[in-house]
C-alpha cells in the first residue's frame, strides 16, 4: 500500500471504505497544515510545518502548537512515520520526491487564487483525510458567511494593494478576490495588472486610490520595504485611513480568509461614511 501514490490511495480507501481516512497524517506547507487542523479527528494530524506557528503568516498560530512542528526534510518527516504527506504545490519538490521514492504516500494542493478555490480546498483536505462530513459542514459555514458580504451600495471605492517592493495584486488572485467581496475597486485592474507585479511608486501616486491595502513591516530594517516609507505612500494611506490592514487571514485559501474580507469592508463603509456616501 506504502508504495502507492498518495491520491490513488486516497482514492482506494475511498472505494473499499476498508477505514475513514489516514491515521498519521504530516503537513508540510502552511495552507494544508491549517485546512488539516480545520477538518482532522483527534489525533490524525501527525505533524504540521514551523511557519504554521508564525502569527505572521499563519491565522491558526496558537493552534499550531498544539502540533509537532517540522521544516519541510524528507529524513524528519520519514521518521515520523506517515500514512500520508500532505504538501503544496510550491513545498520542496526535493522533499515530496525523496518520500514518494520512500514509498510514503504524497498528496500535492495547488494554492487557491479566489474564493471559489477555496471551496474546494476545503473539499479536497475533507476527501484525503477522510473527513467528507467535517468538510461539508465547514463548507456550509463558508457559503453562508460569504453570502452576507455580496455588496449592492455605491458604487465601490476604488482600493490598491501595496506592498514590499511596489507589490501589488490584480483581481485574478486571492487579494484581488477579497478586495472585490468587500466592495472594493482594484485599480490593479485599471493598470493592466491581472495577477501579480511590481507597481512604480510613480503609477501609485498618479493612480489616486480612495483606499491603500498595505502590510506592517516586519521588526527590523528592509530595503523591499522602504517604499512603503516614502511621504506619497504615507499620504494616500493617511488619507484613507486603512493603511496597513493585511495580516495571516490573507496568505492562505483557508476560510480564514472571511475575516479578511469582514475587516475590509469595515474599511469601506468606514470611508463611504466619511465621504458621505453611505
Amino acid at each position: 500500500m506504502r508504495r502507492l501514490s498518495g491520491i490513488v490511495l486516497v482514492l482506494l480507501w475511498a472505494a473499499t471504505g476498508a477505514f475513514a481516512g489516514p491515521s498519521r497524517v504530516v503537513s508540510m506547507n502552511l495552507c494544508t497544515d491549517q485546512l488539516a487542523m480545520l477538518l482532522a479527528a483527534p489525533g490524525q494530524l501527525a505533524s504540521v510545518s514551523y511557519i504554521a506557528r508564525d502569527t505572521r503568516a499563519s491565522a491558526m498560530a496558537d493552534a499550531a502548537m498544539a502540533y509537532p512542528a517540522n521544516h519541510g526534510l524528507a529524513e524528519e518527516i520519514y521518521l515520523l512515520r506517515p500514512d500520508l504527506v500532505i504538501a503544496g504545490a510550491y513545498s520542496t519538490p526535493a522533499t515530496t520526491d525523496m518520500l514518494r521514492r520512500l514509498g510514503v504516500p504524497v498528496v500535492v494542493f495547488e494554492p487557491a487564487s479566489s474564493l471559489q478555490d477555496v471551496r474546494a480546498r476545503i473539499l479536497q483536505m475533507g476527501e484525503v483525510l477522510g473527513r467528507e462530513d467535517a468538510a461539508r459542514a465547514l463548507l456550509a459555514d463558508y457559503d453562508q458567511q460569504l453570502e452576507t458580504f455580496e455588496y449592492t451600495g455605491p458604487e465601490a471605492p476604488r482600493a490598491a494593494l501595496y506592498a514590499a517592493n511596489g507589490f501589488t495584486s490584480g483581481s485574478k488572485t486571492l487579494a484581488g478576490k477579497i478586495l472585490r467581496a468587500a466592495g472594493l475597486r482594484n485599480i490593479a485592474d485599471e493598470l493592466g495588472y491581472g495577477r501579480s507585479g511590481h507597481m512604480p511608486l510613480e503609477v501609485l501616486a498618479m493612480a489616486e486610490p480612495d483606499l491603500l491595502i498595505g502590510t506592517s513591516p516586519y521588526p527590523r530594517g528592509s530595503r523591499s520595504e522602504e517604499v512603503l516609507l516614502h511621504p506619497a505612500v504615507r499620504r494616500l494611506a493617511g488619507r484613507s485611513g486603512a493603511g496597513q490592514i493585511r495580516d495571516a487571514d490573507w496568505v492562505c485559501g483557508t476560510p480564514h480568509v472571511l475575516r479578511a474580507v469582514a475587516a475590509l469592508a469595515e474599511e469601506r463603509r468606514t470611508f463611504l461614511e466619511k465621504e458621505g456616501r453611505e
